[in-house]
């Protein structure tokens, strides 16, 4: 299977459900996630699915019915190979603490990153870089370190040229 263009972090998914595209008065874009998966166009990882299940709710229900094809496997010796960079390259910052190194290394996050490096794909995040960043690894600043392109969910949107109007 092709890697998608785009790979999506969990963050992506959580925040429009609890914040501002819920699906109770945001339906289209869902059925929009769901319809560029299907395009193999965005895409996540089994990490960032294992991540959302223990919620058990609407997205969850959502993602296992209408996104569970854009899931990628981090089964891969190219991803593990990258994997390893990130985590060795996170080890020798000295800018952040150990725990947050640790707790990089155990998250999807560093899955995401490495899936991006082995097969060519954009970060989807709302993360921000942080450049002081002590307490915990910041995505974008190991995107930037490894030459990965990161963007938030709305400048996804307008790269797809997605647009919803009213009838």
């Amino acid at each position: 299977m092709n890697p998608p263009r785009y790979i999506l972090d969990a963050n992506v998914f959580i925040r429009a459900h609890r914040e501002y595209y819920s699906f109770d008065f945001a339906p289209m874009f869902w059925e929009t996630l769901a319809e560029y998966a299907a395009r193999r166009l965005i895409g996540t990882i089994d990490k960032v699915r294992a991540e959302l299940e223990p919620e058990g709710d609407r997205l969850w229900t959502w993602f296992k019915t209408d996104f569970a094809s854009a899931v990628y496997s981090t089964n891969d010796p190219q991803v593990a190979a990258a994997y390893g960079e990130v985590v060795r390259w996170v080890a020798e910052q000295k800018q952040f603490f150990d725990y947050a190194k640790h707790e990089f290394a155990r998250e999807p996050d560093a899955w995401l990153i490495a899936f991006a490096i082995a097969k060519g794909c954009t970060v989807v995040t709302l993360e921000k870089r942080e450049s002081q960043a002590k307490r915990r690894v910041p995505i974008p600043n190991v995107c930037e370190a490894f030459g990965v392109r990161y963007i938030d969910t709305f400048q996804l949107l307008r790269e797809l040229q997605i647009r919803w109007e009213l009838p």
